[in-house]
């Protein structure tokens, strides 16, 4: 390896990197910002204008894009043709291109920034490199992470210079792989824009992705290899993607995905709000005036499924809260929370050794995400994805009616909304009793509905007598009506719409059972 071409945005690092390559011997050309930070270093380079014979222009628009910079990196060392060519024309060949690009991330994820300044910052000469390099890896490395700089000394200084063909072919794809991030980011971007344009919401081909955060002990179950990734560039709010684990051991791919159904329940609420989950589904919610009474509420919901699960609630927990939380017949997997009171922290270490504690920050609720923004719930089926906005919607006051000549009363329809927003984050076909601000009784993931009725009336118990009930969709018989009647059922709140409403809503009047209808229902699988 004889001569480098270093041209980064990011300059973190680079100075101690190209002083190792100065000490081997290699040559290094650089441009503009890169080329000032190593000469104040200390370091000779050679300027990419003495390469191309032609200055930098356009503010630096231009300054790599030439055939003296590309030849020198897409010639093949084991081609005559390629080497006479080089010859002939003066031109030497490049070893090393060392690159990373302009910030667009940064720039695009800033509150105040214009089209213009977006358009800046759309590199073009680097990925041009990056590629070239990339292509020919057989004979030029390639550079593009600043982490791999120590280990490219590494390998040059104990094999007299060479870096092997794993090594550049392990670079060559990390490099098409950056490649690709950065375009699908820039067609990301530009998606946003159409949208703006055309209210086109899907487009004919969507980019997704994803960075390793880490590698999981197993998948859902121990046969299983598992990872957690990222999604590089979601829209910027707070979610488990983004929660800092305060203590406890590793999350496990079950403890992720319950968690962030925790979240997503409780972000449905604004007043002081405590949910628990369990394999998915809640098996506790609750409101009240505080956090601390919220929470009890939710575990009284279904103290037995509530041992090892997940608990989200949505405001910073104090010491009372914890306290409340960490009963010697208490064990919590996942607590979630935008933030922890220092001795709320310390009782929960103190309970726990291994419990997940995450910091989430502050929680937006749905309400508060702006309704531009393109949030998407994905799917996977084999050979395909399931794309569809994410399911943030509550009632709709005007489509919200009363169809029976019973109506609720007010504590009956505080409770009715509570139910509402509980029901839609359980899994179709989906039942749930709700009674004094607190869930009491779930039947989730049925194939009837009348199923789902028996056992969240089963398992609220004695509690069904005057709770409430939602249903995610429509009743088709009446037979879950009669179920309710008999346990006690005061009101249910469902989205109406089947051939049987009238039927149903006379069994409602029979039994002395105000009925609501939605309008939407809210199917969750």
């Amino acid at each position: 390896m004889k001569r480098a071409l270093i041209s980064v945005s990011n300059k973190e690092g680079i100075v101690e990197f190209a002083k190792g390559l100065k000490e081997l011997g290699i040559e290094i050309i650089s441009t503009g910002g890169t080329a000032k930070i190593l000469e104040e270093a200390g370091l000779k380079i050679i300027q990419i204008s003495e390469i191309t014979r032609f200055p930098e222009m356009m503010d630096g628009r231009v300054k790599t894009l030439h055939p003296n910079v590309h030849g020198g990196i897409l010639a093949r060392r084991s081609n005559p043709n390629d080497l006479k060519e080089l010859a002939e024309l003066g031109i030497e060949t490049i070893d090393l291109v060392v690159v990373n690009l302009y910030p667009f991330a940064e720039t695009i994820a800033k509150d105040d920034v214009d089209l213009d300044e977006a358009l800046e910052n759309i590199d073009i000469g680097g990925p041009t490199l990056i590629r070239a390099a990339a292509k020919n890896f057989k004979d030029v490395a390639v550079v593009v992470d600043q982490a791999d700089y120590p280990i490219i000394l590494e390998e040059l200084r104990s094999s007299g210079g060479e870096l092997s063909f794993k090594t550049r072919l392990k670079l060559a794809g990390k490099a098409f792989n950056h490649t690709a991030n950065y375009d699908a980011m820039i067609d990301n971007y530009f998606m946003g824009l159409l949208k703006k344009e055309t209210e086109e919401m899907f487009p004919e081909r969507m980019q997704i992705r994803l960075e390793k955060v880490m590698d999981l002990r197993y998948g859902e179950n121990p046969h299983q290899k598992a990872a957690f990734y990222r999604e590089i560039g979601a829209p910027a709010f707070n979610s488990v993607s983004t929660a800092k684990q305060l203590h406890g051991k590793e999350l496990s791919f079950n403890n992720l995905n319950d968690a962030n159904g925790a979240l997503e329940l409780v972000r449905e609420f604004i007043e002081p709000a405590a949910v628990i989950i369990k394999h998915a589904n809640p098996c506790g919610a609750a409101v009240a005036e505080n956090l601390a009474e919220a929470y009890k509420k939710a575990y009284e919901g279904d103290p037995v499924s509530a041992y090892g699960s997940i608990v989200a609630v949505n405001r910073p927990i104090d010491l009372t809260t914890a306290k409340a939380m960490t009963g010697k017949d208490k064990f919590i997997e996942v607590i979630l929370a935008p933030s922890y009171e220092p001795e709320a922290l310390t009782v929960l270490k103190e309970r726990w050794k291994n419990v997940r504690i995450l910091e989430v920050g502050k929680l937006l609720t749905y309400p508060e995400l702006p309704a531009s923004l393109p949030i998407f719930d994905l799917k996977r089926i084999q050979g395909g994805l399931l794309v569809q906005e994410l399911d943030r919607e509550d009632l709709i006051e005007e489509e919200l009616k009363v169809v029976t000549s019973v109506q609720p009363e007010k504590k009956e329809l505080s409770d009715l909304r509570l139910a509402w927003k509980i029901v839609k984050h359980v899994k179709s076909n989906a039942i749930v009793l709700v009674k004094d601000g607190a869930l009491v009784g779930v039947g989730a993931g049925q194939m009837s509905r009348v199923d789902a009725m028996e056992i969240a009336i089963n398992k609220a118990g004695e509690r069904a007598k005057g709770a409430v009930a939602a249903s995610d969709a429509f009743f088709p018989f009446r037979d879950g009506i009669d179920l309710a009647a008999k346990a006690g059922v005061r009101a249910i709140i469902q989205p109406g719409g089947s051939i049987r409403d009238e039927e149903v809503i006379a069994a409602c009047n029979e039994h002395g059972i105000a009925m609501l209808f939605t309008g939407m229902r809210h199917f969750k699988h």
